[in-house]
């Protein structure tokens, strides 16, 4: 964490976010925007674009932790959220939100570079397993159109599984596609005409 973050820090207890402010200043993150109304939060965030987004909410309605949780779920940053108090409920809405960091009567400048840190750990950490699940969907699914685009060629052709697989991957490289996109375009060739 050696660069400079730009680091959003929304707190309406201008005591409170000083003490954020106070801690990140001192892990030597000077680029912090302190954030005390949030009428119109998501605009102002998108235009602060921050690498970080810290909220501290000293005693939080459902409303204001509803706000919150919108926000999170539209900005793919690390958050860390800080709480005077919480239930399960508020737990699991925060980490389905997104909240890569919730933390618990834990409002000290001397634990912000460290729960700052762990922030961005988990936030990569997610998003690195976030993006291997995806890659793995697209691949079962690609696999599936192949499988079945394949059926459809052995079918018209009356050929045997490997030759069918060997026709369409020969196709894809003369024409430079994935065989997955030649396999959609059999099937939509195959809708079109069936």
């Amino acid at each position: 964490m050696s660069r400079d973050l730009r680091i959003a820090v929304i707190d309406k207890n201008p005591l409170r976010a000083a003490i954020l402010e106070e801690g990140l200043r001192a892990a030597g993150h000077m680029s912090v925007t302190h954030i005390d109304d949030t009428a119109d939060l998501l605009d102002r965030i998108h235009a602060i674009d921050p690498d970080v987004i810290l909220i501290d909410l000293e005693s939080p309605s459902r409303d204001v932790l509803e706000q919150m949780f919108k926000m999170s779920r539209s900005v793919a940053r690390p958050i860390a959220m800080f709480v005077d108090r919480s239930d399960t409920g508020m737990i699991d809405a925060a980490i389905d939100a997104g909240v890569s960091a919730y933390i618990v009567d834990g409002l000290r400048s001397d634990r912000v570079k460290p729960i700052l840190d762990t922030t961005i750990s988990r936030f990569n950490a997610f998003a690195k397993l976030k993006k291997e699940l995806e890659t793995a969907k697209s691949q079962l699914e690609d696999r599936k159109v192949i499988d079945r685009a394949k059926a459809l060629v052995m079918r018209a052709k009356s050929i045997p599984e490997e030759q069918a697989y060997a026709l369409m991957r020969q196709v894809a490289m003369n024409e430079g596609k994935k065989i997955a996109d030649v396999a959609r375009s059999i099937i939509t060739a195959a809708e079109l005409l069936g």
